[in-house]
């Protein structure tokens, strides 16, 4: 099972590991810092020997990388993975900020249940089953989330369940939640939220989260 060492240092943007499985233009790592779709997260961009990772995809405890299919790459043999740093932090970003906003919904909304969701680096998504639209409560979950990111809070992350890698985010005083993504380590990394409703049918209901643009880049670690 490759070992998840974007889960010890989600801000490690290069690794040196190796190669643990070959099948055709797909393989395994022994350790990765290259996330796969889960939980609504995408899944990195970057290269692994300088071949581009053209699918991530994360089967039972293993995460299956695609790449072109002259790879020329062999079971043993040392790689460096990289990945598009700036890509990453949009993600960890976008994805607390998505955190935030379920936990004060869930809380405001009584009995309302979330349908799906989803976290690309232009933004964020919740869908919820609730017959209303939502668009009075915006502002409202939009202060209270800015209020959270403003106080800079420290994010902690660990196991539940370490043999069936279950993971979860917790703030004290906040909230504890299952989850397997990557996350920031402060809420102050996240900057400014904004919040758009977006109607997608009958009883259904979206809320989209943006972030400030202005916000400065942190660095990734070699």
């Amino acid at each position: 099972m490759t070992f998840r060492q974007f889960w010890v240092d989600p801000y490690q943007s290069r690794l040196t590991t190796r190669i643990a499985t070959v099948a055709g233009d797909r393989v395994t790592l022994e350790s990765t810092i290259f996330f796969a779709l889960s939980g609504g997260q995408e899944s990195d961009a970057g290269t692994i020997s300088g071949a581009p990772v053209l699918a991530a995809a994360k089967q039972g405890p293993e995460i299956f990388y695609t790449l072109p299919e002259q790879h020329g790459l062999a079971p043993g043999q040392e790689v460096e993975v990289a990945i598009d740093w700036t890509r990453r932090y949009r993600l960890m970003r976008l994805h607390f900020a998505a955190e935030i906003v379920l936990e004060l919904f869930l809380r405001v909304l009584a009995g309302v249940e979330r349908i799906g969701s989803h976290i690309a680096q232009d933004k964020s998504r919740i869908d919820f089953a609730w017959p209303e639209s939502i668009s009075p409560l915006l502002a409202q979950i939009a202060a209270q989330a800015n209020a959270i990111v403003a106080a800079d809070f420290e994010i902690r992350t660990g196991f539940d369940d370490e043999a069936n890698q279950r993971r979860f985010w917790e703030i004290d005083g906040f909230s504890r939640v299952s989850c397997g993504g990557t996350h920031v380590k402060r809420t102050g990394e996240i900057g400014q939220i904004r919040l758009k409703r977006n109607n997608i049918g009958k009883g259904k209901e979206r809320v989209e989260i943006y972030l400030d643009e202005s916000r400065s880049i942190a660095s990734g670690q070699g």
